[in-house]
């Protein structure tokens, strides 16, 4: 009775195998294959010296706004100016959907991409676009609020692969913005415009503001915590996004 046991309890054995071995091959199929690209992708930069996750700061609230307000599979991020070469790996890696460390034709076409920045990061946005272009990636939008570039950067001459782009400054005191912004190629990019902001005549109050940023850049400062900015901001990067999508569902008709 013994082996006649044993060979019931090989045959039981070999039935459960038999039954869960198909499904164990189907969810280790599933964790090999690759995670869909996101469909949009939205890159801020902080101005100065500014923390990537700083609450008080126009990018960092733009981004945590918009988060709840576009599709699941949006990716929203916001980085030191510094660390731009960061966000550019960061790009490369969320367009590339099969994981091959080659970007294809249709992967580049497919990118969705929104920069933005304050200061410092104003210029780390366009700069960042100049790094995409080298790679043929397009950019959807460009914005720029009290744009500051550093000696050896350039933040007014936005290249050909921006769609559209568009710049905020206001002019007052030792740190002001760019007050213009050009299309490397104006048959390729939109600029939307250059907006002159005065808070001498329409100031706003920044209670999170440090006294140093208050007394040596108060105009600097409201640009970077203005609601009412960083709020029309907020509605035109929803229109364009969808606008986009808008044009990507015709086309798939």
């Amino acid at each position: 009775m013994r082996p006649f046991a044993a060979f019931r309890v090989s045959l039981l054995a070999l039935a459960v195998l038999t039954l869960t071995l198909p499904a164990s091959l189907q969810a280790a199929d599933s964790a090999s294959l690759p995670a869909p690209a996101p469909t949009n992708i939205l890159i801020g930069f902080v101005g100065g010296f500014v923390s990537h996750d700083n609450p008080h700061h126009g990018p960092v609230k733009l981004a945590k706004q918009m988060r709840p307000l576009v599709s699941h599979d949006t990716y929203v991020r916001v980085f030191e100016n510094r660390r731009r070469k960061q966000a550019y790996g960061a790009i490369l890696r969320l367009l590339d959907a099969n994981h091959d460390g080659i970007l294809s034709p249709e992967e580049k076409s497919r990118a969705c991409i929104i920069l933005f920045g304050q200061s410092w990061g104003a210029s780390a946005a366009v700069l960042l676009a100049r790094d995409l272009r080298r790679k043929g990636i397009p950019v959807l939008l460009t914005v720029q609020v009290d744009s500051v570039a550093k000696v050896w950067q350039n933040d007014s001459v936005i290249p050909d692969n921006v769609a559209q782009a568009i710049n905020f400054y206001q002019p007052h005191g030792i740190i002001h913005g760019q007050p213009q912004i050009v299309a490397a190629n104006p048959t390729k990019t939109q600029i939307l415009g250059n907006y002159l902001i005065d808070y001498k005549k329409t100031p706003v109050e920044c209670p999170d503001a440090s006294w140093a940023d208050r007394f040596f850049t108060p105009g600097h400062m409201q640009s970077e915590c203005d609601p009412h900015l960083w709020s029309q901001i907020e509605a035109l990067m929803r229109e364009r996004l969808s606008t986009q999508e808008s044009s990507i569902n015709s086309s798939l008709r």
